[in-house]
């Protein structure tokens, strides 16, 4: 595909946001990667019907930890890690093609570990009222893809 973007779930736990995110990487020609474990079965009805007809022309790869993952990256691969706590936005991100746009599970987000490892690959989706912890998962990702697509030229 054009941009070669991958989108990677750490843990993810809710079927219904996976099924929405392979759709979004369907769409975008990206790759979804699934982090171990999974909260869900991978054959869970809600994943399905979020994905609807799609999954079965997904291209999908799992892994069995984060830890594993990100060694098995080159490492000059382009790597996104998204967290609330980062100190600067996605727009201020200069995305490459090829980028790895790295979430984490739904209830915890990325480990404080991966935070402090990448903290110039971290970036954070501006929020502007405070009383919103966060967004949807499947909302982040679909915002961080296009994003990329819009600076890499659609």
């Amino acid at each position: 595909m054009p941009h070669d973007l991958n989108v990677v779930l750490v843990e993810p736990e809710i079927p219904q946001n996976t099924g929405s995110i392979g759709r979004l990487c369907l769409a975008t020609g990206a790759t979804l990667h699934l982090v171990d474990p999974l909260g869900f079965e991978i054959t869970h009805a809600k994943l399905k019907r979020a994905g609807l007809d799609y999954w079965e022309h997904l291209k999908v790869c799992r892994h069995p930890s984060l830890e594993q993952f990100i060694k098995s990256l080159p490492p000059e691969a382009p790597k996104v890690f998204f967290s609330k706590k980062a100190g600067h936005t996605l727009f201020e991100h200069s995305f490459q093609k090829g980028t790895y746009f790295i979430f984490g599970k739904e209830t915890a987000g990325l480990p404080d570990w991966v935070i402090n490892a990448y903290p110039t690959e971290t970036v954070r989706i501006p929020m502007y009222d405070a009383r919103v912890r966060s967004l949807n998962l499947a909302n982040a990702a679909s915002i961080g893809v296009y994003e990329a697509i819009r600076q890499l030229g659609a």
